[in-house]
C-alpha cells in the first residue's frame, strides 16, 4: 500500500518521503490550488460547509467522481492524496480499509465535512500541526460514501506534518475517530497507528552499528563485509514490517547539511520501499482484498506496485514527484509559482519524466 516517513537534516529541517502502491494504474492529477480557491464539502443531511483556501497548495489528487469526457474539474471535485501548502504543512492520505463502520451520531444542525475533503481542509486552512489538532476537536467529519470507489466509505487515514517536524495521524477505525501525536513521523497502513508504536517496543535492539567481529569459545568470527547491523530489520512488504523499516531509516540515515543533498537522501531512503510489479501477487482465491475504482477494473492477478513516489521539502515548500515509468523526479516549487492566482490541473503522466533513452558510446 503506502509508506511515509519524516527525515530531519543536520539543521533540523524536515523532509517527507512517501510512496503510493496499488494494484492498478489510476489517472492521478497534479493540481495547484491558489489562495482564495473556493472549496465545498457536501455531507447529506448537514448544512453546506464551504471555505476559501487561506494557503496556496500543490497536490497530487484524484476526482471523487469518474471523469466525464469534455467536463473540467473544479477545486471541490479533486481530493488531495499528497500535498504541501505555502506554510510548509503537508497531508498524506494512505490506505486504511478498517476505517469504515458505524459512526457516532453527528449534530445535523451543524456543518460537517466529508472525510474525502480532509486534505483540502487541512492544507487550505492551517499552518501548523497544533492548529489542525485544535480545529479537529470542534470539526464534524463524516465517512461519506465515495462514488468512484463504488460507494465505499473513505478507506484511508491521514498523516499531517509541519515545517517544524511536528506530526499528527488522523485515523478512523471502524467508524471511530482518533487523533494521534506521531513521535516517529512514520505511517504505513493497518493495524491501528497505536499498534505500530507498541510494536516498536519489540525492536529496542536495532542500531546502525555493525558488529562485524565476535568469538565463540576459541573461535574468532569476522564478517566478510559491512551491513550486518540491518540483520534485525523485518523484510516483508507488509505494513507492519514497512513501519519498522521506515522508522529505522528515518532515525539512522546520515544527516545532511545541504537541502538539495537532504532531498537526495530521502530519495535514496524511499528506494527501499519501491515495489516492482510481480514481486508479490494475490491470487483471488487466496489473496487479500484490493481497492476497486470505477472504470479501472483489474484484468490480471493483482500485484501491488509503486505507482509514484513523492519527496517534500517542507522548508522550501517543494514537492518532487517520480512516476512508476521512470526514475527521475520533477520539482514543483510552490513559492516560485506563488504569483499564479489560478486553479490549474495537469495529469501526472504528462508531468513526471519517463525512463530516458540510453546513449551508446562507440
Amino acid at each position: 500500500m503506502c509508506t511515509s516517513l519524516l527525515y530531519r537534516d543536520a539543521n533540523d529541517c524536515a523532509y517527507l518521503g512517501r510512496t503510493l502502491e496499488l494494484s492498478l494504474d489510476l489517472p492521478y492529477l497534479v493540481a495547484r490550488f491558489p489562495l482564495g480557491a473556493e472549496i465545498q464539502s457536501v455531507v447529506q443531511g448537514h448544512p453546506g460547509q464551504k471555505w476559501a483556501m487561506q494557503h496556496a497548495v500543490i497536490a497530487v489528487t484524484m476526482p471523487a467522481m469518474p471523469p466525464v469526457p469534455g467536463v473540467s474539474f473544479s477545486p471541490s471535485d479533486l481530493k488531495i492524496i499528497e500535498g504541501v501548502n505555502d506554510a510548509g504543512l503537508t497531508c498524506s492520505v494512505q490506505s486504511y480499509p478498517q476505517a469504515g463502520g458505524p459512526q457516532a451520531a453527528l449534530d445535523v444542525a451543524r456543518p460537517a465535512i466529508s472525510a474525502a475533503d480532509i486534505g483540502a481542509f487541512v492544507l487550505g486552512c492551517f499552518s501548523t500541526v497544533a492548529q489542525v489538532k485544535a480545529a479537529l476537536e470542534d470539526t464534524q467529519i463524516e465517512l461519506s460514501p465515495i462514488p468512484i470507489l463504488g460507494g465505499l466509505q473513505m478507506p484511508f487515514h491521514y498523516a499531517v506534518h509541519d515545517a517544524t517536524g511536528a506530526s499528527l495521524v488522523i485515523e478512523f477505525h471502524h467508524g471511530a475517530l482518533t487523533v494521534y501525536d506521531n513521535p516517529v513521523g512514520v505511517m504505513t497502513n493497518a493495524p491501528q497507528f497505536s499498534w505500530h508504536l507498541t510494536n516498536l517496543n519489540n525492536y529496542t535492539f536495532l542500531s546502525n552499528i555493525d558488529r562485524s567481529r565476535g568469538r565463540f569459545s576459541e573461535y574468532d568470527v569476522v564478517q566478510p563485509g559491512s551491513g550486518i547491523a540491518k540483520v534485525g530489520l523485518p523484510g516483508t512488504d507488509t505494513s507492519v514490517d514497512r513501519f519498522v523499516r521506515a522508522a529505522y531509516y528515518a532515525q539512522f540515515a546520515e544527516k545532511q547539511t545541504d537541502p538539495d543533498q537532504a532531498v537526495q537522501m530521502v530519495a535514496h531512503i524511499m528506494n527501499n520501499f519501491d515495489r516492482p510489479r510481480g514481486i508479490t501477487v494475490d491470487p483471488p482465491e487466496q489473496g487479500s482484498s484490493h481497492l476497486q475504482v470505477a472504470g479501472h477494473a483489474l484484468k490480471t492477478i493483482p500485484t501491488e506496485f509503486t505507482s509514484w513516489t513523492s519527496l517534500t521539502d517542507l522548508s522550501r515548500r517543494r514537492l518532487y514527484l517520480r512516476g512508476g515509468a521512470g526514475m527521475n523526479y520533477v520539482c514543483l516549487d510552490l513559492i516560485a509559482s506563488a504569483p499564479t492566482d489560478r486553479f490549474s490541473v495537469i495529469p501526472m503522466s504528462q508531468l513526471v519524466p519517463s525512463m530516458p533513452l540510453m546513449a551508446v558510446l562507440g
